[in-house]
């Protein structure tokens, strides 16, 4: 008899213990606000990629100054980024004399989904640096939106 009640509490334990193990809630997960932004002008463009940590990576693809004929893309790429809730800052290496700071928030846009213009929104504050011929540098700031484009419906379905 013994033997029967040791044998059957540790079924019930091992009974209990899978069930217990298979009720664990899933944490939500953060908005994922990795993708491509409006820059200053049409054409012009931000990439960001999130990071599970933190990390911001990306980059400023924007036209460039030289000619004025808007045909060559100058591209900065990030040399830091982080994004803390939804607080967003990142600064890009210099090319072409100019690097860029940016320091702001992601917000949700005005976009039903995450297929349509403005699911989310940049807002803050970019500062571009400039180093002229004369080797100094100069800083103009100005307040910004940049809006999401529109993402691919292949990449936001379920995996």
């Amino acid at each position: 008899m013994n033997r029967f009640l040791i044998i059957s509490f540790m079924l019930a334990g091992s009974v209990f213990g899978q069930t217990s193990g298979s009720m664990t809630i899933a944490k939500p997960s953060a908005p994922d606000y990795s993708g491509m932004y409006a820059f200053l002008q049409e054409g012009e463009f931000v990439q960001l990629t999130v990071e599970d940590n933190g990390t911001v990576s990306g980059l400023v693809s924007r036209y460039s100054d030289a000619g004025g004929d808007h045909t060559a893309f100058v591209e900065h790429f990030f040399k830091q980024g982080k994004l803390e809730g939804n607080d967003l800052s990142f600064t890009t290496k210099i090319a072409q004399s100019i690097s860029y700071e940016f320091k702001g928030t992601v917000e949700r846009g005005e976009g039903k989904t995450a297929q349509d213009e403005a699911y989310y929104v940049l807002k803050g504050t970019l500062t571009q640096n400039k180093i002229g011929s004369d080797k100094k540098s100069t800083s103009e700031s100005q307040q910004v939106e940049f809006k999401s484009f529109p993402r691919d419906a292949t990449t936001d379905a379920p995996k």
